[in-house]
């Protein structure tokens, strides 16, 4: 299974976002150096898209804070 990708806001670049970060990755464009550089977005939090799973296993989930009933 893939990580789901999603614009940089630094570079624009389609990058993976895994646990909520977008993954690691060179910025755009060619490298002028042998060393190696990441982009200022890589690492970043990602925003929450609310598309991609608006409820948890059927259950939507409430918009105040707190625990769920367990019954």
């Amino acid at each position: 299974m893939s990580a789901p990708r999603r614009l940089c806001p630094v570079c624009r670049r389609e990058i993976a976002v895994v646990a909520g970060r977008f993954a690691r990755h060179d910025p755009a464009g060619v490298r002028t150096a042998a060393d190696l550089v990441s982009c200022p977005g890589s690492r970043r939090r990602a925003p929450l898209d609310p598309a991609l799973q608006p409820d948890l296993d059927g259950a939507v989930v409430p918009q105040f804070p707190g625990q769920l009933p367990l019954f």
